[in-house]
């Protein structure tokens, strides 16, 4: 045995690896919250039965659920990259937890990244839970999946930097109080349970440049109508997610 077998060898461990067992942890602490999984899983589930089995909102021809699916799934996409993150991550600067994360060898553009990962993780749970409660429902797909999965990404990227934005620059009580405000006005004037075509004329433009809305009709387009790939929904997704992330990396304070 040569003296240098059991020599310490302090250093960070290859970042890669830092970012995966990061990931793992925040998905992991995400699971584990009992208000998240209301917020994300259950919430979007219980609007989709609801909805589709009871006629309370006029959803035009065909089933209620074909026009509602695509919907849910924007909006379960919007409550965990937005709401669920920005209330978590909020909280976490809050109590200092992001101040000492920083001071680790994970960088911290490498946090946001694990962060955003968790945050894919769950929305997997999610389109999965979402798509075998559709089926049951009698829900019919049309189109294919390479669109259906930009539109997931690129509105997780819009709603993920939207939501580290406010995190990262409101206090957490104001954090937690606005992005749950703004999850209930999106969810009844961003086309996901009720189409925009039922607002006034000069709403509906406004409301159509809404990342929860380019998202849904994008999704809709394609998954009800069997569209080939919604450019415009995907440019404005694009956009909100340019913004949102630039303006979280310029702003974000993390004490």
């Amino acid at each position: 045995m040569s003296a240098g077998t059991y020599t310490p060898r302090p250093g960070a461990a290859p970042l890669p690896r830092m970012i995966a067992a990061q990931a793992a942890l925040e998905t992991r602490m995400l699971l584990r919250n009992g208000e998240q999984l209301l917020l994300t899983v259950i919430i979007p589930a219980l609007l989709l039965v609801l909805f589709s089995a009871v006629d309370v909102v006029d959803t035009g021809a065909g089933e209620p659920v074909d026009f509602l699916t695509p919907g849910i799934l924007a909006l379960a996409v919007m409550s965990t990259a937005f709401t669920g993150q920005a209330i978590a991550t909020g909280f976490e600067r809050r109590y200092g937890v992001l101040k000492r994360l920083g001071a680790s060898p994970l960088p911290r553009w490498a946090l946001m990244a694990a962060k955003t990962l968790a945050v894919l993780v769950t929305e997997v749970f999610q389109v999965v839970l979402l798509t075998v409660i559709a089926f049951a429902l009698g829900w019919s797909p049309q189109g294919g999946p390479l669109p259906v999965l930009l539109l997931l990404v690129l509105g997780t990227a819009a709603f993920s930097g939207l939501g580290l934005l406010m995190a990262g620059t409101l206090k957490a009580e104001a954090t937690l109080a606005a992005a749950n405000l703004v999850f209930l006005l999106l969810l009844v004037g961003g086309g996901v349970v009720v189409p925009l075509d039922k607002f006034p004329e000069a709403a509906q433009s406004v409301l159509g440049l809404l990342p929860i809305a380019a998202l849904s009709d994008g999704l809709r387009d394609v998954l009800q109508h069997g569209a080939a790939t919604p450019w415009g929904d995907l440019g404005i997704l694009a956009v909100w997610a340019v913004l949102g992330l630039g303006a979280a990396a310029r702003f974000f304070r993390w004490e």
